[in-house]
């Protein structure tokens, strides 16, 4: 009864439009995610006509599962059922780590995949790892921060923001990208997707500023370290310490 009636004061103070946001920012996240894979991921699968790996399929289920989670944790936020939302974090601790392992397992299948162009492969699997990477330590921050609800809630939207670049990525190689042979593409146009879907945090510093008067320091930061990684995959990937690195990885996975 106490934790109920705790929940219920909680809800009636902390429900308002402005908190409504990150339930708008998650959706926007969700629906990015799920349209950026429509046409390499759900559309062939729905007509069955996509063949891809049990890793390739469970990555992109963890994936999926996160934007749903995501939604629901938000508007739990929003709607001030704090202890709910407390309660499912748990879950979100097992799902993410679910979402690194298995991320960083994909990762290594491109590379063995990658139509004969080994190095190639080996090279742009800084893009993914180091993708899964980021999510992870920015997941980890905010969890740290669970009773900081300024800092915490930012790095969660930071951490969804930073696997968008993925799903983004895929409309510019199905309608932009020249025809080529199949394989990784190039690490620098990564980049561009991953500056398009920084643009959600753009809107989250808005906000800050319009609300707050100033923009929070995880965003400044946030975004960029996000920027500073995506941009630096693309020198780093071409170095003999990376493809040492990745090599290993892939040698050790054959």
């Amino acid at each position: 009864m106490t934790t109920l009636t705790d929940d219920r004061r909680v809800r009636a103070r902390d429900a308002s439009p402005a908190r409504y946001f990150y339930l708008h920012m998650a959706l926007a996240c969700a629906a990015t995610a799920f349209l950026g894979f429509a046409p390499t991921y759900w559309v062939p699968l729905a007509h069955g006509a996509l063949s891809a790996s049990p890793v390739i399929h469970f990555h992109g289920l963890l994936f999926f599962t996160w934007s749903v989670y995501f939604v629901l944790q938000t508007w739990l936020a929003a709607s001030g059922r704090v202890v709910n939302h407390r309660s499912l974090g748990i879950a979100g601790v097992s799902l993410a780590t679910a979402m690194t392992i298995f991320g960083f397992l994909a990762s290594v299948h491109v590379m063995q995949h990658s139509a004969g162009q080994r190095e190639a492969g080996i090279g742009f699997s800084i893009v993914p790892m180091s993708g899964i990477a980021f999510f992870a330590v920015v997941f980890v921050l905010a969890i740290m921060n669970t009773r900081r609800a300024e800092i915490h809630k930012r790095l969660m939207l930071l951490a969804a923001v930073s696997i968008l670049d993925a799903a983004i990525a895929r409309w510019f190689l199905t309608f932009l990208a020249p025809p080529g042979p199949p394989g990784p593409p190039p690490v620098p146009v990564t980049i561009a997707p991953a500056v398009l879907a920084s643009l959600l945090l753009v809107v989250a510093m808005v906000r800050d500023w319009r609300t707050e008067g100033r923009v929070h320091p995880v965003y400044i930061y946030g975004t960029l370290a996000l920027l500073a990684v995506k941009v630096l995959n693309w020198p780093i990937s071409e170095t003999a310490a990376w493809h040492s690195f990745a090599g290993g990885i892939l040698a050790l996975a054959q």
